[in-house]
């Protein structure tokens, strides 16, 4: 199954909506400043209802009831279909593409696996395969970048040595 082009944002709310049907406000909490996983990645809570309207649209999550507001009105829930859930179960152990992105994306699928207790190795072994090509490529490359180009090539090649260091060290 082609995975759906979703934005970073929203892979990460369609995984927390994953985890059980929740509402916005909830969602904004996880991923506010104090939030668990906001300490990787916060979403402002407009982004989170923009997602959530968006994966509604596009059938992956669905209404799920109402729950009690903290002293306000009813919340309304939301839950990941079918298909929200293989759709983000394939994303959680997908590796992340781009050397840029390992920072933030990695480490959300990190916390999202560990609050599911479900084990990282697939995702780190499958990161480590990734990046393996890529440190060679970039290795190659820096034998022959001069300028700019050499100061980028080294960058990634040492962001990505370091990350391959950081698989290896979580890795149990």
């Amino acid at each position: 199954m082609e995975p759906p082009p979703l934005s970073f944002t929203e892979w990460l709310v369609l995984a927390l909506v994953a985890e059980g049907p929740t509402h916005g406000f909830a969602i904004a909490r996880l991923t506010g400043p104090s939030g668990p996983v906001g300490a990787i990645w916060q979403v402002p809570k407009p982004l989170v209802y923009r997602a959530c309207g968006r994966l509604s649209d596009l059938a992956l999550i669905q209404p799920a009831g109402t729950a009690p507001g903290d002293g306000g009105p009813d919340r309304n829930l939301v839950a990941a279909t079918s298909t929200g859930l293989a759709v983000v179960q394939a994303w959680l152990v997908r590796p992340v593409r781009h050397i840029r992105d390992i920072r933030s994306e990695l480490l959300v699928k990190l916390a999202l696996l560990d609050r599911a207790g479900v084990s990282p190795e697939p995702l780190l072994e499958a990161q480590r395969e990734h990046l393996a090509p890529i440190i060679s490529g970039l290795e190659r490359r820096l034998d022959h970048a001069t300028g700019f180009d050499r100061t980028l090539t080294s960058w990634r090649y040492e962001t990505a040595q370091a990350t391959m260091r950081f698989l290896r060290a979580v890795t149990g």
